[in-house]
């Protein structure tokens, strides 16, 4: 089983417990603002999501990790890689992304596992090159990106809203400088 431990979050594959906590970030429209069209997603839809991402674990080796919050236990919601099907024009590179509940937000939460994360693609996973798709205007996206070193490369249309994304992009060489 995949876990990384950071100084205050542990890294982790999904369980039956994270339904719950994880339909309720999903829920919160201001969390959903910048992903996708905006649409809150249910519990359904929330036990589809976790399903298919443990799946993308199984078959790829690497995928979305729960991010519980040591101290508490807590779950604050998710970071991790996928390959985004959804964005051609990301393809064939991985993509990192993250999702906290607002409760979560401005602690340093999704910098500290976004950087685990990318160092588990470029180093432990043997991963090339990692991008970011991101809405102009998702400042505090932008922000963890920076933190990660990965600059913007190129502008794109996402293809089924129609609304510009901003590609970041880092590669082993620029990761290791």
């Amino acid at each position: 089983m995949t876990e990384i431990h950071t100084p205050r979050l542990l890294l982790r594959r999904w369980t039956d417990d994270d339904l719950a906590p994880m339909a309720e970030i999903n829920a919160d429209p201001e969390v959903m603002r910048w992903v996708g069209d905006g649409s809150v997603r249910d519990l359904d839809l929330t036990a589809q999501d976790i399903e298919r991402w443990e799946e993308e674990w199984d078959e790829e080796g690497l995928g979305l990790f729960a991010v519980e919050l040591l101290a508490s236990g807590e779950l604050a919601g998710f970071t991790g890689l996928s390959w985004s099907e959804f964005l051609p024009d990301a393809l064939p590179d991985v993509q990192i992304g993250w999702r906290l509940g607002r409760q979560f937000w401005g602690q340093g939460y999704a910098s500290e596992a976004a950087q685990a994360t990318l160092e588990f693609a470029l180093q432990d996973r043997g991963l090339e090159r990692v991008v970011a798709a991101v809405r102009p205007g998702d400042e505090a996206s932008e922000n963890v990106l920076r933190k990660l070193g990965m600059p913007a490369e190129r502008e794109i249309t996402h293809p089924a809203h129609g609304f510009p994304l901003t590609v970041h992009a880092i590669d082993l060489t620029e990761y290791e400088a």
